[in-house]
């Protein structure tokens, strides 16, 4: 794993300091004056946390858009690295928690993957973690499964990488499966509970993989 520079974390805080002075700002303006009762105090630190996160939402789909991440392997010490780290800790620091803390629920969840650049179609939900949602883009009436994991990143010692996840429609990711980078999947398929799909594996349309690492036990 390469290290995340002093400079990184810098440019970092710098966008963390931003969201959190508007939700500040925004909290006292909008919330300051109300008569909230014995509860003021607990109601204002929730609704300026809730405020803090919408607003770090914004200021990091801004930032992907003027320096988007781009697939394939980075470069050790070039711009794209740069990005990948303050955009990392966007998610050490902030979505992590949120995505793996199974508190939020499901309907809510998928407001927060495509708030943070995932693709999903209609009807899709997700009651596991998708990692790096930018690369990873599902089609209509796909669940993903209780603690499923799908990881469109290569981190391996310095190697550092991005290859899309796509999954089609009407696909079943069986609960606690891994997906690893540049799957594809497609329509009417299932991939089994614990199934391990190791990269680049292409699995075609009905059929159905299992175990670890996974593959094709039948067709649906």
């Amino acid at each position: 794993m390469r290290k995340i520079t002093f400079g990184q974390i810098v440019f970092f805080l710098m966008l963390f300091f931003s969201a959190l002075g508007l939700a500040i700002i925004s909290t006292s303006f909008f919330f300051g004056n109300l008569m909230l009762g014995d509860f003021r105090g607990i109601i204002l630190v929730v609704l300026g946390v809730g405020s803090l996160y919408v607003y770090a939402v914004l200021i990091y789909r801004l930032f992907l858009y003027f320096y988007p991440l781009q697939r394939g392997e980075i470069s050790m010490g070039s711009a794209e690295e740069f990005i990948y780290h303050v955009y990392l800790l966007f998610y050490l620091i902030l979505f992590y928690p949120v995505m793996r803390s199974g508190f939020v629920p499901v309907p809510l969840m998928r407001i927060v993957y495509l708030s943070l650049g995932a693709r999903l179609g209609r009807n899709t939900y997700s009651s596991g973690i998708l990692l790096d949602p930018p690369f990873i883009h599902i089609g209509d009436n796909t669940i993903v499964g209780q603690y499923a994991l799908l990881i469109p990143h290569v981190i391996e010692g310095s190697k550092l990488a991005h290859e899309p996840i796509y999954i089609g429609n009407n696909v079943t990711i069986g609960a606690h499966a891994v997906v690893l980078s540049g799957v594809r999947i497609d329509d009417d398929a299932l991939v089994a509970t614990g199934a391990v799909v190791k990269k680049g594996t292409h699995i075609l349309t009905g059929e159905v993989w299992g175990g670890v690492p996974a593959r094709r036990l039948s067709f649906k």
